[in-house]
């Protein structure tokens, strides 16, 4: 129980010093929409961290979005082609620097993810 308090004490402590730093978010979100116009943010949905009733619960991921609006939505990603040629300019350089991943901050927040731990699997993914 103790390791679980500290845990996501950090994970407050951690993700809200993050978002003090919103005005990089906001200089990449006016970066995403002059490179390529069309929403900020990527969502996908996952599974929860833990669940205390057992059941699957899901929340929605977020990312900043890297690949242009024109690229295959139906399609995983590592499945295309060229993936490459599918991504923004800004896109390729949020993903060298995981810089798109910044927006997870907020969903460590809110306490559906932690620093600390597994990344969370797809939806469809079985444990």
């Amino acid at each position: 129980m103790y390791k679980r308090i500290v845990k996501r004490l950090l994970d407050i402590v951690v993700s809200g010093s993050g978002i003090i730093f919103s005005f990089l978010v906001l200089i990449i979100a006016i970066a995403i929409l002059v490179d390529d116009p069309g929403p900020v943010f990527f969502k996908q949905k996952r599974i929860a961290r833990d669940s205390a009733s057992g059941e699957k619960q899901y929340f929605q991921i977020l990312k900043f979005r890297t690949m242009k609006m024109t690229a295959p939505s139906d399609v995983p990603t590592h499945l295309l082609e060229n993936p490459e040629q599918h991504l923004t300019k800004v896109g390729k350089f949020l993903r060298k620097t995981s810089l798109d991943e910044l927006p997870q901050l907020l969903n460590i927040f809110v306490g559906q993810m932690s620093i600390v731990g597994p990344r969370p699997a797809l939806w469809n993914q079985e444990d």
